[in-house]
């Protein structure tokens, strides 16, 4: 392995780790990740599909998940309309309904081929909600996190030459001005 997907693959954990310490999800909560191998790249978003740098990132990523005890859902590309691969238990656990596609790096993209290959009984569903995020490379995963997103900062704004956003997820405030709201879940 080169020296520049040590980092990346470095980058990806460490990013990772980041966002999960600072969330704090649960174990067995999902963890959603989108990410373009071609952003990481430096190239525009699929224009440089990449299964070797997908497979460095993914190892990086699924590290972190692994040790803090969640499960890892790959996004894929629009090609698959950003249907997802996750480890199938995690899919009955949550009562998602599984979809038969076996993604690839042009048809739903490097970095959900390297989680299909990867986990030990994948499975692929077309909807989550899914309770922490990590969006590599503008691939827009906001529409796998549950409804309330809240933006959680982390010192590795970057993945190669990838921009990296995170999200953490809470419940809904409800019932207006004179509800009380239990602090441990802001």
């Amino acid at each position: 392995m080169t020296e520049e997907m040590t980092i990346i693959g470095e980058e990806a954990y460490r990013a990772a780790k980041e966002l999960l310490d600072a969330a704090g999800p649960a174990q067995g909560e999902i963890l959603v990740v989108g990410c373009s191998t071609s952003e990481v790249a430096g190239a525009g978003i699929g224009t440089f599909s990449s299964p070797e740098l997908a497979e460095v990132v993914f190892g990086g990523v699924y590290q972190a998940a692994q040790e803090a005890g969640v499960y890892l859902a790959a996004q894929c590309c629009e090609h698959l309309n950003r249907a997802l691969i996750l480890e199938k238990e995690a899919a009955l656990r949550y009562g998602y309904e599984i979809v038969n596609v076996v993604p690839q790096p042009k048809a739903g993209g490097s970095f959900a081929t390297a989680a299909y290959k990867a986990f030990e009984n994948p499975a692929a569903v077309e909807h989550i909600k899914a309770h922490v995020g990590i969006d590599i490379g503008d691939t827009l995963i906001g529409m796998h996190l549950r409804d309330v997103a809240v933006p959680v900062r982390i010192r590795t704004g970057e993945i190669g030459d990838a921009h990296v956003v995170c999200a953490r997820t809470r419940p809904k405030f409800i019932g207006g001005g004179r509800a009380i709201y239990d602090e441990n879940s802001m």
